[in-house]
């Protein structure tokens, strides 16, 4: 289990290792955070807050696949990744989850069968289910040349009707490496307004 959490409000990001969760970090907080070509880089949360305001960012260690790792090994970090949500959710003030957007209908459709919930959809609708306000950031989308079409089946996945604009506060289209995450923002902006926290919207703009 994760120890030693700051007192705080937070964003969390969760998702699949090497989805580009530490460099989308990196882009949100200015800080420089460890990331790498290895999946399972981060193995602990990573807090980064300002004590003045009551308020972090949180990069939660990814799930799934990596290499290197045993399963067992990858299924109690998960485990953890649940529970820290699940403790934390009355102070958590947006739950990211951060995907591939080249790979992820791919590898949803993959690990879909009558047995088995893929683990970003099983993600997405654990943050709805304890009432955590779930975003999708559709990482590295300048790698996607069917834009729509690729953010529509998305949607069709997670649950959502298409077409995916209309989903503009839940999915958001970025590419962290580029620097371009101003769909996130929005999207942070609108939950931060929702929470009547219009005191945090500067670390979203």
């Amino acid at each position: 289990m994760f120890e030693e959490r700051p007192d705080r409000k937070e964003v969390v990001l969760v998702g699949r290792s090497n989805v580009g969760k530490s460099t989308l970090m990196r882009e949100l907080t200015g800080h420089d955070v460890p990331v790498g070509r290895k999946p399972g880089v981060t193995r602990r949360p990573n807090h980064f807050d300002w004590a003045s305001e009551g308020f972090m960012f949180t990069d939660l260690p990814g799930f799934g696949f990596m290499s290197g790792v045993s399963e067992e090994r990858r299924e109690a970090i998960k485990t953890d990744v649940v529970r820290y949500v699940e403790d934390n959710a009355d102070d958590i003030l947006a739950g990211v989850l951060v995907v591939d957007g080249k790979a992820v209908i791919d590898v949803i459709d993959r690990h879909s069968g009558p047995d088995e919930v893929p683990h970003d959809v099983e993600m997405f609708h654990f943050l709805r289910d304890v009432d955590v306000p779930a975003v999708v950031a559709v990482n590295k989308m300048d790698k996607v040349d069917d834009r729509d079409d690729r953010l529509d089946a998305l949607c069709d996945r997670l649950g959502l009707y298409p077409p995916w604009q209309q989903w503009r506060d839940v999915v958001a289209p970025i590419s962290a490496k580029r620097g371009s995450v101003e769909p996130l923002l929005e999207a942070l902006r609108t939950r931060f307004h929702e929470a009547k926290r219009d005191d945090l919207l500067k670390f979203v703009t």
